[in-house]
């Protein structure tokens, strides 16, 4: 345990941090599924406004610094890719 005001502030903020972006992570593996889940029913149209919310939650997530923005580009990268297979 902390010893220090200093360190206990750091724990509290630290705390609020991990809360936050376990949310932010939370959303993106939410509509990840739900993108992935229009994939496999083979609903094209559903499919992109899935992505299309997918897209910014996870741009969200990077901006805010849940996630790294080259995680989220991979992430939206392998939904594409799925969705435009999807299409072909």
């Amino acid at each position: 345990m902390a010893n220090s005001r200093s360190a206990l502030k750091r724990v509290r903020q630290n705390a609020k941090a991990s809360a936050r972006n376990r949310i932010l992570k939370d959303r993106v593996k939410a509509s990840r599924r739900t993108a992935l889940e229009a994939v496999e029913a083979g609903d094209s149209a559903a499919a992109k406004k899935a992505y299309d919310e997918f897209a910014s939650t996870t741009d969200k997530a990077a901006k805010r610094g849940a996630m790294h923005k080259n995680t989220a580009s991979r992430l939206k990268g392998r939904v594409a890719q799925k969705i435009n297979g999807l299409s072909a």
